[in-house]
Formats: structure tokens, C-alpha cells, sequence
């Protein structure tokens, strides 16, 4: 069993540039099932000056890739191509 408090101690890396994206700050539950539907992500540094609100990424479920010991692996921000089938 994992608690969320676990969670926001591991790293959260972007498996498409290896990047760290930050650190957990939320989730989103599923109201029907009580499921994990995403993760609330807080990148560090401020984009508006010294008292504005840090950028929140959001990382759906199905988007996670592996929780690892100390690091969660991601997909986001991948470009994806349709293939047109004519």
C-alpha cells in the first residue's frame, strides 16, 4: 500500500527529455471510483515575480509511465503524429 505522502517525496521525470518536472502537490480523484485520475504538479520557480503562483502541470493516469523507489517516470508535452489512412 502506498500513501500520498509517498508519493510527494519522489521525483517526478519526464521520460520524453529526462527532464524533472517538480515535485507532487495533488491529486485529482475519480468521484465514481475513488481511483487516482491525475497528478498535480508544481514546477519550481515563479513565472510572475516574487509573489506570483508557480505553474501547476497535470499529469494524467494513464500518462504515467513506472513509480520507481524514489522517481515517477511521465510521458508529457510528446508530440504525436496522425497517420492519415487514405
Amino acid at each position: 500500500m502506498m500513501r500520498i505522502s509517498d508519493f510527494q517525496l519522489k521525483d517526478i521525470v519526464n521520460v520524453t527529455d529526462g527532464k524533472k518536472l517538480g515535485r507532487l502537490t495533488d491529486i485529482e480523484l475519480n468521484s465514481g471510483t475513488g481511483a487516482i485520475s491525475a497528478l498535480i504538479i508544481e514546477q519550481s520557480g515563479k513565472k510572475f515575480g516574487l509573489f506570483g503562483k508557480e505553474e501547476e502541470i497535470v499529469i494524467p493516469w494513464i500518462n504515467i509511465v513506472k513509480i520507481g523507489g524514489d522517481v515517477i517516470l511521465v510521458r508529457h508535452g510528446e508530440k504525436t503524429t496522425v497517420k492519415d489512412e487514405r
